[in-house]
């Protein structure tokens, strides 16, 4: 796709996470949606059965512990605990998802990419996506290294200071979406993950809007489900619209800068 002889594919970060819904049905897409889904159907039915089991247990004894003097705290607490649940649980079953699917969601995003501009990134076999799986799990370690600090910063400020720890807590993860799903066209082209962010900051604006609108969608049961293979799609089209001319030559379909993952 030329962008400059036609319209960007949708309007801003949140746009483009919505075109990801139309984008998984179309013709020749949809086999390569079933193995993301299929991950993300058995974890998320597996996660919050558990999570929803567990809380109330977690919370009555919370409340014994309060005692009737701070019993009216558990009114304040329990949703306060539901909303972390969902977000801190959808992110984490997101990224398990993510690990076990990354070669397959890698692959879901390299046929987006080459529907919407037409030009293949070349002419793999199963095999080769086998063959990719120790560099595309390699890939998911470095952003496990990029998450696990900063989390543990912003965890222990969700507690301290409960208002502004949610409102931060909750825009880290949706930055952490942005790169979770946004990496995917990047990596396909073998760009290194300190560059792909960098590029990500460069645009900060649709990349919290678009990690926002997913980190929403991913804490709606059911439409959750899905919300890993539409966000890829709709990650890659943002990749084809906003980055793919800066790191892609158009001519040869090739990297202009190769750096390692």
């Amino acid at each position: 796709m030329n962008n400059n002889s036609k319209p960007h594919l949708a309007n801003g970060g949140a746009g483009y996470f919505i075109k990801g819904f139309e984008l998984i049905r179309t013709p020749g897409i949809r086999r390569f949606v079933f193995i993301p889904l299929s991950v993300n159907l058995v974890l998320f039915s597996y996660a919050f059965y558990y999570m929803f089991l567990q809380l109330e247990g977690y919370m009555l004894t919370l409340e014994d512990w309060l005692g009737d003097s701070f019993a009216w705290l558990s009114n304040f607490i329990w949703p306060l605990a539901i909303l972390f649940i969902l977000v801190v649980f959808s992110f984490i079953f997101s990224s398990v998802a993510n690990w076990l699917a990354a070669p397959f969601n890698g692959l879901l995003s390299e046929k987006i990419e080459a529907l919407l501009t037409d030009k293949p990134l070349h002419d793999g076999s199963a095999f080769d996506v086998v063959k990719d799986i120790p560099r595309t799990l390699s890939r998911e370690v470095s952003k496990l290294g990029y998450y696990l600090p900063r989390a543990a910063g912003f965890f222990l400020l969700y507690w301290i200071l409960p208002v502004v720890g949610q409102i931060l807590w909750f825009l880290f993860l949706a930055w952490m979406m942005a790169v979770q799903y946004k990496d995917y066209p990047f990596d396909n082209h073998k760009i290194s993950f300190t560059r792909m962010r960098q590029a990500l900051k460069k645009r900060q604006g649709l990349s919290y809007s678009f990690g926002i609108t997913t980190a929403v969608f991913s804490m709606i049961p059911i439409v959750n489900l899905v919300v890993m293979p539409v966000a890829i799609c709709g990650a890659t089209a943002l990749w084809v619209d906003h980055y793919r001319d800066e790191f892609v030559d158009r001519a040869s379909n090739t990297c202009l800068l190769y750096t390692s993952p």
